[in-house]
């Protein structure tokens, strides 16, 4: 059994989680259950903050690529906000657009993978003469700014004591941003990355240099999605973070993901596979090396 939890947290989000078979006995573990968001994603945050700079600058559409969750995010904003959203997806990959347009976004289809739903986003957004919200476009600031509001959160619940921040890795946006808010809070705040093994640069970079993947070579699941990129959009940034940060990059496979999914549900959460990433990550990580003190899993997408 784990020792008494000393933190109470008042984050209805925050949970303490024990797990029973005694893999983590030493180890004090947090869930963030960012999937409560109307839109199911953690990225709510970020898409909030693009469509604030949309309403200063006075644009009335926001245009976006997606794998599926930051359009599902940004629907849900524009829509609150009384904004139109294009919502750009492989047309291949997920649900279709089927949950952004649920949303009120219009979705266009492109042939391909992730990288080419953002290329055409970028095109489609100069044509409509739309704001461009993707991360790699003039509202990575604001979005780096949205995503790192979990940190403030679970540094304030957690009265700043040292702790590592287990999180599900795409594009690396969320590290990044969770790195610079940690540092503005001088948080001693260990960043580790979980993403599909051999689909995602960050993953198979670490510790480094960055390299992209042969597009051809990644491979694509309904469990790993969220997680396959062949070039990550803030990936050289990504694993500068981590390392400063004393952290690591992990990989977790489908078995894995589902695993965690499944012991999440046991507790009564209901994350996606690829949202499971994290807790996968961690316990994956625990089987061979010995693992202590404060561990958040950020739980990312429904």
């Amino acid at each position: 059994m784990l020792p008494q939890i000393s933190v109470a947290p008042t984050d209805p989000y925050l949970t303490p989680f024990i797990v029973a078979d005694g893999l983590l006995p030493d180890t004090r573990v947090f869930l963030k259950d960012e999937t409560r968001y109307a839109s199911g994603s953690h990225k709510e945050p970020a898409a909030r903050a693009v469509v604030a700079r949309a309403v200063a600058e006075g644009h009335d559409r926001i245009v976006v690529g997606s794998c599926g969750s930051y359009g599902r995010a940004m629907a849900t904003a524009c829509a609150a906000a009384g904004l139109r959203s294009t919502v750009v997806l492989p047309a291949e990959w997920g649900d279709g657009g089927a949950a952004a347009a649920t949303a009120g976004a219009d979705i266009r289809l492109v042939h391909g993978g992730y990288e080419d739903a953002v290329d055409e986003s970028h095109r489609l957004a100069h044509t409509l003469g739309a704001l461009d919200g993707n991360v790699d476009g003039p509202c990575k600031d604001a979005i780096l700014e949205g995503h790192g509001h979990v940190v403030h959160a679970l540094h304030r619940e957690l009265g700043g004591a040292p702790a590592a921040l287990w999180i599900p890795v795409g594009n690396g946006t969320t590290i990044v941003a969770a790195h610079r808010q940690a540092r503005l809070l001088a948080w001693p705040l260990a960043l580790h990355a979980v993403g599909s093994p051999g689909n995602n640069p960050i993953v198979t970079s670490w510790p480094g240099p960055y390299r992209t993947l042969a597009s051809h070579d990644v491979v694509t699941t309904e469990h790993n999605e969220p997680l396959v990129n062949w070039h990550a959009l803030h990936g050289p940034d990504a694993l500068t973070a981590i390392a400063d940060s004393g952290g690591a990059a992990h990989a977790a496979d489908d078995d894995e993901l589902l695993a965690a999914q499944a012991l999440l549900g046991r507790h009564g959460l209901h994350p996606t596979a690829a949202g499971s990433a994290a807790l996968a990550g961690l316990l994956s990580h625990a089987k061979t090396t010995a693992v202590s003190g404060n561990h958040i899993v950020l739980l990312t997408g429904r």
